[in-house]
């Protein structure tokens, strides 16, 4: 079922702040571009791309010289571990409400590989663990020798993951874990029957209408394109060919994605080593693997994002809404679900970072809250989701704790906050120049001025 977008109601007040902060970024320049959204009250309040998606010293995508690329409203983004929330986590849960899975099972009953030596540590680890990075696992593969570079090995990252040794006791601390993700992914494969990409697209993305939001591998490409290693380059000179086949994607759409990083995977074996990444996911790990994995690999716009966020906040509120999960399970995976969680750690963190907000503010930003997580060892994780961890700065210092969202490596953020039914998008190709900062605190900044200019929280 295609939704439609919901109004457009741009509020003047936004401007000003949120441009004069992403062109500042882009003068430094932190990045070369982004495309940001902002939703509020059931309307899109505010949608505009600035800067550009490729640099001018780059070549276009045929290789042939050109002028840099204008970053266009409609640019797709690789949008790295938003994966993990988007996709994995929401696949995660239908398969809870069908009642296949339960959260709080161990690992090793859906996939047993997770424990072939019968440890009893890892036969502790529960998917509430993974879904809140609270398992020990490790963080990541790519750096695991070199394996899936001159052509895809999904089946070694697999099992790479799924032995992964623990690093800490299993709920004993907040690791963030892309491994954990990757493992997730393949509890959907093998209940499902199904590839991660056929399943999202078909039970994720398609009901909520987000037609330009996939998962790109490299092996269901259609059009003109050829292979270096495990990305995919466009060539012109490859026959077109007919139709695209069901299933597959077109190369056509390769125009408008931004590119991300250079490939430095491995040089000397890595075929792509040193070429510009462009439809193929910049994540290691994920590109390794074939382009899908539950930590990585879909790529998305704003508009699509928006979509999903709306969504989410209206099913949450009760309202008509074609998100894929019932709306007592989409409380469960927006609020504390971490071991040991209980409802009272919100209301302390919120009195935390309040006090902590006057008596100490941060100098370095005054724009973003004086710590992040408000209580120093409180992590707050949501399933899937970020509520207040060190990777909370795309708050801000306006929405509350107990509002959520997440990053992305490459330069994308999404913050959701149903109690004033706001979302803040924020998509970057900040890596596409080297030495770019995290994005985070640009965002954090961006949902500060947004609070402020809609007058939030009695701002």
């Amino acid at each position: 079922m295609s939704r439609p977008d919901v109004p457009y109601a741009p509020r003047e007040e936004l401007v000003a702040p949120v441009s004069t902060l992403i062109n500042d970024a882009i003068a430094v320049p932190r990045l070369p571009g982004a495309v940001v959204r902002i939703g509020h009250a059931g309307t899109i309040a505010f949608s505009q791309a600035f800067g550009v998606r490729r640099l001018a010293d780059e070549p276009a995508l045929d290789g042939s010289p050109s002028a840099a690329e204008p970053m266009t409203e409609d640019t797709i983004f690789d949008i790295a571990s938003l994966t993990k929330c988007l996709a994995t986590t929401v696949a995660v849960l239908q398969l809870h409400e069908q009642g296949r899975v339960r959260i709080d099972d161990p690992v090793q009953t859906y996939l047993p590989d997770f424990n072939e030596t019968d440890d009893p540590r890892r036969a502790q680890v529960t998917l509430r663990m993974l879904l809140t990075h609270t398992s020990g696992i490790g963080g990541d593969l790519s750096h695991q020798g070199p394996w899936g570079l001159t052509e895809a090995d999904k089946a070694g990252g697999v099992h790479r993951a799924l032995t992964a040794p623990l690093e800490f006791g299993p709920g004993e601390l907040f690791h963030y874990s892309d491994i954990g993700f990757i493992i997730l992914g393949e509890l959907v494969e093998t209940l499902t029957g199904q590839p991660l990409d056929t399943y999202v697209q078909n039970n994720v993305f398609a009901p909520l209408g987000m037609a330009d939001t996939r998962y790109l591998p490299a092996t269901k490409a259609c059009g003109p394109q050829r292979l270096r290693g495990t990305a995919i380059a466009f060539d012109a000179s490859a026959s077109r060919g007919g139709e695209c086949p069901s299933g597959s994607w077109s190369t056509d759409i390769l125009a408008r994605i931004a590119p991300t990083s250079h490939d430095e995977d491995t040089p000397d074996i890595n075929p792509d080593y040193d070429h510009l990444l462009r439809g193929t996911v910049n994540d290691p790990t994920a590109r390794r693997m074939g382009g899908v994995a539950g930590s990585a690999g879909v790529f998305s716009t704003a508009a699509d994002v928006g979509r999903y966020a709306q969504a989410l906040l209206d099913r949450l509120a009760g309202r008509p809404s074609p998100f894929p999960l019932r709306q007592s399970t989409l409380e469960l995976m927006t609020t504390p679900q971490q071991p040991g969680h209980d409802a009272a750690q919100v209301v302390a963190a919120n009195a935390a970072a309040q006090q902590a907000n006057a008596d100490t503010p941060n100098m370095a930003d005054p724009l973003l809250a004086a710590n992040y997580p408000a209580i120093r060892g409180q992590d707050l994780r949501g399933l899937g989701w970020d509520i207040d961890t060190p990777h909370s700065r795309p708050r801000g210092m306006i929405f509350p704790i107990g509002s959520f969202g997440h990053t992305g490596f490459t330069g994308v953020t999404l913050w959701i906050d149903p109690g004033s039914d706001t979302y803040v998008i924020v998509l970057a190709n900040v890596i596409h120049q080297r030495g770019g900062p995290p994005i985070a605190g640009l965002s954090g900044d961006v949902a500060t001025v947004t609070g402020r200019a809609l007058h939030l929280y009695g701002n």
